[in-house]
């Protein structure tokens, strides 16, 4: 396992999109008081900036399954201004984690505050 993601809503356990982490080594939970989800119909996004804390699962994940996630997440590392997502690090307890950030304007869409500590 090469890297740390860092997931919340639908890729956490138990989520419509939690095979995607089949394989990976679950590390635990962790509270990221950086981000803010927002309710985007289907499926959570989160953006940088402050809140009480995103509940995040930490995952240890290899090559593989990191690209599979940036296509899940419609990440294009080339195009980023095309992104859905963008890939970020942030810290967790568990270290340096990749997180996938929303790329588009949130201000139609309704704060979640259930996903906060």
């Amino acid at each position: 396992m090469k890297h740390l993601v860092a997931v919340y809503g639908t890729l956490k356990r138990g989520g419509s999109n939690s095979q995607w982490l089949r394989g990976a080594t679950y590390l635990g939970e962790d509270s990221l008081p950086g981000l803010t989800l927002y309710d985007l119909g289907p499926y959570p996004g989160a953006v940088v900036r402050a809140s009480k804390g995103v509940l995040v699962e930490v995952y240890a994940i290899d090559d593989r399954t990191l690209a599979d996630l940036d296509i899940l997440e419609d990440y294009f590392p080339a195009a980023p201004k095309e992104s859905l997502y963008l890939r970020t690090r942030m810290a967790t307890q568990h270290g340096s984690a990749w997180v996938y950030i929303y790329n588009r304007p949130v201000a139609s869409h309704r704060r979640i505050v259930s996903g906060v500590r």
